[in-house]
């Protein structure tokens, strides 16, 4: 990702209030991320309890997105949608964002399940299990490290009204 100042990281949300882009906290490290290293942002709200954030590029910009936790966790063990993780070292709920515009004015939402605290790029990025033993190691995670970009950028196109 191209580095953000806080400004452009609070403007890029397109589907939260400008009161709600006012409030959110920033990760934490803000100031020192290392923007390269990141396949997108992701981050809970220390302040406000069920909510997160997520940002992605899409085609060359940051578009942020709120999501909100839903309150109740699935009774099964759930696979996460983005990292696709099945031996998660986390939990995964269910999230649900505001689609942008006129539909998320009138209610509209989609939602998905992902690790609870966004740890999904760390689970991308960890060395494939021992089932894999006999490929490359190396191809695999980089394989991983893709398809997660790639499902992450399809949900946020999805909450701006890109998915059509």
């Amino acid at each position: 990702m191209h580095a953000l100042t806080e400004k452009e990281l609070r403007s890029s949300f397109v589907n939260a209030s400008l009161r709600e882009r006012k409030a959110l906290s920033l990760p934490d490290g803000f100031p020192d991320l290392t923007w390269d290293d990141l396949d997108f942002l992701a981050w809970r709200d220390r302040t406000l309890a069920g909510v997160g954030y997520v940002v992605a590029e899409l085609d060359g910009r940051a578009v942020g997105i709120m999501l909100k936790q839903s309150g109740t966790r699935p009774r099964a063990r759930a696979q996460c949608t983005w990292c696709e993780t099945v031996d998660l070292p986390v939990d995964v709920r269910f999230y649900s964002a505001r689609r942008a515009g006129d539909a998320g004015r009138r209610g509209d939402t989609l939602g998905t399940l992902v690790c609870e605290g966004f740890e999904c790029s760390a689970n991308a990025h960890r060395r494939p299990p021992k089932r894999y033993a006999g490929t490359d190691a190396d191809a695999v995670r980089a394989q991983r490290i893709e398809g997660l970009t790639e499902r992450v950028r399809r949900f946020v196109a999805a909450v701006l009204g890109n998915d059509r």
